[in-house]
C-alpha cells in the first residue's frame, strides 16, 4: 500500500482550474521529485495534499496511509503526520520559534511535552543544522534571512517527524553554504525518521546527497513524464522543452 495516492485530482484556485487530472503515488521511505516549468502547478498540488483551504478539489481523491483525507482540515492532516516547507516561508510576530514547534508537537502527539526535555532535543538538532541557538527565542521567521527561513523549515520537520515531508522549492534563492546545510538536514531526516519526501525544485543541487526513487515532469497542471533518477539528468541536458514529447 502506498503511503501517499492521489487520484484523478482536479483542483480549484477560485475560478481557475489548476490542477487537471493529476495522479501519483509516493510509497514508504520512498523520494519522489517534482520539476516542471513556472506556472503549471507544482505548488498548487502541495498545497492541495497538505489542505490549504484556498485550493478547492472539484473532483478525485487524496489518500493517505490508507485513508481518504480529501476532506480533511490542514490541521487534521498534520496530525496524521503530512508537512510542507513553504516556497516563502511565513513570519508570525509573537510568537517564537521554540514555542511554535513546541506547539506543534503537543497537538501531534496529544500530549504536554517537559520543557527541560524539549530544550534539550530542539538544542540538539539546532546545531546539526549549524542553527544558533539564539533563534530559538526569536518570533517565528521575523527578520530571518533567506536561508535562516529555510533552516528554520528544516528544523520543524526534523523535530516534527512526518510521515511526509513535501518541500516546495526549499532551495530556492539559497546561497552555496546554506544550500549544503539543508540538504545535510533533508538528509538526516532521511536516515533518522525515515519518511517520505516531494520534492518540488527547479534545481538539482538539494538532490545530489538523497537517493531519487521517482521523478514527475509537470506541464498545465498535468502530470506528462513519470521515470527514474536518470530523468533529472535527462532534464539538466535538455530542459523541459522535448520531455513531454517522448
Amino acid at each position: 500500500m502506498s503511503l501517499l495516492e492521489v487520484k484523478d485530482l482536479y483542483v480549484n484556485v477560485e475560478e481557475n482550474e489548476i490542477l487537471k487530472g493529476i495522479n501519483l503515488e509516493v510509497g514508504n521511505d520512498e523520494t519522489h521529485v517534482l520539476m516542471g516549468p513556472n506556472g503549471t502547478g507544482k505548488s498548487t498540488l502541495g498545497y492541495a495534499i497538505t489542505g490549504n483551504p484556498n485550493y478547492t478539489v472539484t473532483s478525485g481523491k487524496i489518500m493517505f496511509d490508507g485513508e481518504d483525507i480529501t476532506e480533511m482540515s490542514v490541521n487534521e492532516r498534520a496530525k496524521k503526520g503530512i508537512f510542507l516547507s513553504f516556497q516563502n516561508p511565513l513570519e508570525v510576530p509573537g510568537v517564537t520559534l521554540s514555542a511554535f514547534i513546541r506547539s506543534a508537537l503537543e497537538q501531534k502527539t496529544g500530549k504536554r511535552m517537559r520543557l527541560f526535555e524539549y530544550k534539550k532535543r530542539l538544542s540538539e538538532t539546532m546545531k546539526l543544522l549549524s542553527m544558533d541557538e539564539s533563534y530559538a527565542d526569536r518570533d517565528l521567521n521575523v527578520g530571518f534571512s533567506g536561508g535562516e527561513k529555510k533552516k528554520a523549515e528544516i528544523l520543524q520537520m526534523l523535530m516534527l517527524e512526518p510521515k511526509l515531508a513535501i518541500l516546495d522549492e526549499t532551495d530556492s534563492g539559497l546561497d552555496v553554504d546554506a544550500v549544503k546545510t539543508v540538504s545535510n538536514g533533508i538528509r538526516i531526516y532521511k536516515e533518522q525518521c525515515k519518511g517520505s519526501l516531494l520534492i518540488i525544485t527547479h534545481s538539482t543541487r538539494i538532490l545530489e546527497s538523497l537517493k531519487v526513487d521517482a521523478t514527475h515532469v509537470m506541464e498545465s497542471g498535468v502530470i506528462v513524464r513519470d521515470g527514474d533518477a536518470s530523468l533529472i539528468n535527462e532534464i539538466n541536458e535538455n530542459g523541459f522543452e522535448d520531455i513531454a514529447k517522448v
